[in-house]
C-alpha cells in the first residue's frame, strides 16, 4: 500500500512541478485538455481491442496524468482537488454497491445494474437515459442507450426476436430506396443499424469492437491487395474487378 501511495505522490509532485516550470503544461486549461483526453481515450481502446498489455499500461498512464491535470487546474481556482475527485468517486463507490458496503442481496450481475440505475434516480437523475453522454458516437451511444433500458425491463422476452425486427427494419429501408426519398432512407437506415446494434446486445457482442474488429481486418486485406499489385508492376487503377478480388481471396488467408 505505502507503495502505491508513494508512486501517487510521486506523480502529484511531478504535476505541481510541470504546472510551474513548464511553458506549455502553464498553458494549459480545461477546455485545451478535452479533445487531448478524448485522443487518449481511443488510444486506450485501441491498444485493449489489439490485446496489447504493454500499450495499455501506456495508456492508461497518460490517461492518469490528464486526471491529476485537470485536478490540478481546478485547485488553482479553488473549484476542486484531486481528494475531491477521489473522496467523491469512494462516496458514489458505496452508496451504489450496497449489496458489497450494506445489508442489500442481489443474484447476478443484471440486478446489481437494475439497482445502479434505480440508485442514481434516486440521486436526482430525472431519466434512465440521463447518464448517456450526448457526444459519445453513435454506435457507442445506441448500445448504452439499450443497455440502459434493458435496466428496467424494457427489452425482447427471447433475445432472437430482434431478427423479426431486423427483418422489418431492412424491409422498410428497402421500400424507402425504391421510392427514392433520401430523408426517409436515412431515417429507415438508422432505424436498421439501431436494431442491429440491439441484436449485437442480445447476444453478447461489443458492436463497436466488433465494426473496429472488421476495419482492421479490411484495412490489412486492403494494404496485401496494394503490395500484391505494386510487387506485379501494375497500379490498381488498371485493374478489373476480377483481378482485384483474386489476390483479395488470398488476403483472407493471412486474418489469423
Amino acid at each position: 500500500m505505502n507503495e502505491k501511495l508513494q508512486a501517487f505522490e510521486r506523480l502529484l509532485n511531478i504535476m505541481d512541478e510541470l504546472r510551474e516550470k513548464c511553458p506549455w503544461d502553464k498553458k494549459q486549461t480545461l477546455e485545451s485538455l478535452r479533445h487531448l483526453t478524448i485522443e487518449e481515450t481511443y488510444e486506450l481502446a485501441e491498444a485493449i481491442i489489439d490485446n496489447s498489455i504493454v500499450d495499455v499500461k501506456k495508456e492508461l498512464g497518460d490517461l492518469l496524468l490528464h486526471i491529476v491535470f485537470y485536478a490540478r487546474i481546478a485547485s488553482e481556482t479553488n473549484e476542486f482537488t484531486i481528494t475531491d475527485v477521489i473522496n467523491s468517486l469512494c462516496e458514489k463507490l458505496i452508496y451504489r454497491h450496497p449489496h458489497v458496503f450494506g445489508d442489500v442481496t442481489v443474484k447476478d450481475d443484471e440486478e446489481v445494474k437494475t439497482n445502479w440505475e434505480n440508485l442514481k434516480i434516486k440521486a436526482g437523475s430525472k431519466s434512465i437515459l440521463a447518464g448517456v453522454p450526448k457526444s459519445l458516437p453513435s454506435l457507442v451511444k445506441a448500445n448504452r442507450i439499450q443497455d440502459k433500458v434493458r435496466s428496467v425491463g424494457f427489452d425482447w422476452d427471447e433475445r432472437s426476436q430482434i431478427w423479426d425486427k431486423v427483418k422489418e427494419e431492412l424491409s422498410e429501408l428497402e421500400t424507402e430506396i425504391a421510392n427514392h426519398d433520401e430523408k426517409q432512407m436515412e431515417a429507415e437506415f438508422g432505424d436498421l443499424i439501431f436494431s442491429l446494434v440491439n441484436a449485437a446486445r442480445l447476444y453478447n457482442i461489443d458492436p463497436d469492437i466488433a465494426l473496429e474488429r472488421t476495419n482492421k481486418k479490411f484495412i490489412k486485406r486492403f494494404n496485401y491487395l496494394e503490395e500484391e499489385t505494386i510487387k506485379k508492376g501494375r497500379s490498381l487503377q488498371d485493374m478489373n474487378l476480377k483481378e482485384m478480388n483474386e489476390i483479395w481471396e488470398r488476403a483472407k488467408k493471412f486474418d489469423e
